[in-house]
C-alpha cells in the first residue's frame, strides 16, 4: 500500500506551504488523481483520515478527490478515446501507435486554510 507514503508526502508539502505562508490550520485539501495513476482513492482516504490526526495543523482536515479520466490519443488516426475501456489499441483504427494524454496525474489542486 503505497498510498500511505503518498499521503505523508502530500502532508509534508502542505505543511511546508503552510509554514511559509503563516497558516495556522488547513481545513480542506483537494487532490486531482488520474484513473490510471496507480493510486486507489479509497485507500488514500483511509490513510489520509489516519495521518491527519498525527499533525496538529492538519487535524480534521477534509480530503476532496477529483478524478481525472484517462484519455489516449492515436497517432495513426488522430482520435482520442477512453483508455480504461480500450487500453493501448485504438478502437477506431486498431493501431497501437498511441499515447496517454491524461489520466496518470497526481496533483495538489488547492487547500482551504485558516
Amino acid at each position: 500500500m503505497h498510498e500511505l507514503g503518498v499521503v505523508f508526502h502530500v502532508i509534508d508539502e502542505i505543511e511546508d506551504l503552510a509554514q511559509k505562508n503563516n497558516v495556522e490550520h488547513v481545513n480542506k485539501v483537494t487532490l486531482q488523481i488520474g484513473t490510471v495513476s496507480g493510486i486507489i482513492p479509497d485507500y488514500l482516504v483511509d490513510c489520509w483520515n489516519w495521518a491527519v490526526t498525527k499533525h496538529d495543523i492538519m487535524a480534521k482536515c477534509e480530503l476532496i478527490i477529483e478524478k481525472i479520466e484517462a484519455v489516449t490519443h492515436c497517432e495513426a488516426c488522430g482520435r482520442d478515446y477512453n483508455t480504461i475501456v480500450y487500453g493501448k489499441t485504438c478502437p477506431h483504427c486498431g493501431s497501437t501507435d498511441t499515447y496517454l494524454l491524461q489520466g496518470n496525474e497526481f496533483m495538489i489542486k488547492e487547500m482551504e486554510v485558516v
